[in-house]
């Protein structure tokens, strides 16, 4: 895997790329991640450059290296410092789940006027479309509309790490969100194309509100959720 030559060091794009697998269930809890020389070879990387990618998994909680035992992965959940509100695909892959998920498409394009994206974030942005996996069938597409700051974004990097790393690697820093639930039976086409869903098919809708420190608007996304494989769930830890 190709990573860039951006601000953010080699071993901090590599660690970022493992936690986001860790947090998918791509590494269960209780297993190893790949060896050394496994993430050398497909990172095209030094033993030093992996090791301080493994020695910052190890420093957030996420594995624990033993002499020749590996390095086992011990947590698959994010610590957030707002909020103990878990991620729904964490609480899928704690429930025994698979999650994987597909880069469709990343391009800049010019909003149609009149369209949501258009009336958030003006006459063009950054368009990016994502599938995601349950137990390896179709159930969730995402459609995210980011504002002309994240321009700069190296596209293809969008396929391995997380979207807010990324943006965090252009100096945005997201700190609201803002989350509306909805019943839609008139996704596109392409959203129900997919999902492998036939038209007119109820289909619960996310639409997330992401803005910066100073208030400004950074992302924009729409998420229809097949909740006929599995209900969206909301766990809290108090």
């Amino acid at each position: 895997m190709k990573l860039t030559r951006s601000k953010k060091p080699l071993y901090a794009q590599i660690a970022n790329i493992v936690k986001d697998r860790i947090l998918h269930g791509v590494y269960p809890v209780g297993t190893n991640i790949p060896s050394e020389p496994q993430l050398e070879q497909e990172f095209q990387v030094s033993k030093v450059t992996v090791r301080n990618a493994i020695k910052v998994l190890a420093q957030d909680g996420y594995v624990e290296t033993g002499s020749g035992k590996g390095t086992k992965v011990i947590r698959n959940t994010s610590a957030s410092k707002l909020s103990k509100l878990k991620r729904f695909t964490e609480v899928l892959v704690e429930d025994g789940h698979h999650i994987s998920k597909q880069l469709l498409c990343a391009e800049h394009v010019i909003n149609d006027e009149g369209t949501t994206a258009s009336q958030l974030l003006g006459e063009r942005c950054l368009r990016v479309e994502r599938l995601y996996r349950l137990n390896g069938e179709p159930y969730i597409h995402y459609t995210h509309y980011l504002s002309s700051r994240a321009g700069s974004m190296e596209l293809s990097d969008l396929g391995a790490q997380s979207l807010y790393d990324l943006l965090e690697e252009q100096s945005i820093s997201i700190s609201k969100y803002r989350d509306e639930f909805s019943v839609s039976a008139a996704a596109p086409a392409s959203v129900l194309a997919a999902l492998r869903i036939e038209a007119g098919k109820p289909l619960l809708k996310r639409s997330r509100y992401a803005y910066d420190e100073s208030g400004e608007l950074i992302e924009y996304s729409e998420g229809y959720y097949h909740t006929e494989q599995h209900h969206y769930v909301v766990n809290y830890d108090v």
